[in-house]
């Protein structure tokens, strides 16, 4: 038998940086709001499902808590890293909690730059 060949999977394995982030939102009342939110951001997409939100982004994406707490009618300081750990699931891309902020990035380098820009500046001994 000559001239047999294996169709290419469509599942195989691909390494090329995506340069996207996402979480996994409850699809509840604080998650719709934080996922209309975060849609006025140019370069993220929210996908509702019938039990979860998709919050994806190319590149980075920042919840501002003060924004959110006021899109919920909430206090200044009512929505915290502890809220969004509290509704999200899942997340994928690198995640770094500050005080006024998470933020995700697509692009490990990214992340590692921004974390060194946030480091005190190392001392040099002689």
């Amino acid at each position: 038998m000559t001239g047999f060949k294996t169709a290419e999977s469509p599942f195989k394995s691909d390494s090329t940086p995506s340069n996207k982030a996402g979480v996994t939102l409850m699809n509840n009342q604080i998650g719709v709001v934080v996922a209309d939110v975060m849609s006025r951001q140019e370069n993220v997409t929210v996908t509702h499902l019938p039990s979860m939100i998709r919050v994806d982004c190319v590149g980075r994406m920042d919840f501002v808590y003060d924004e959110i707490s006021e899109a919920l009618g909430e206090e200044e300081g009512f929505y915290d890293a502890s809220e969004f750990e509290e509704n999200m699931s899942t997340h994928y891309g690198k995640m770094i909690h500050m005080d006024d902020r998470t933020v995700m990035f697509g692009n490990l380098e990214e992340a590692a730059e921004f974390i060194g820009d946030m480091l005190p500046p190392q001392v040099q001994r002689s």
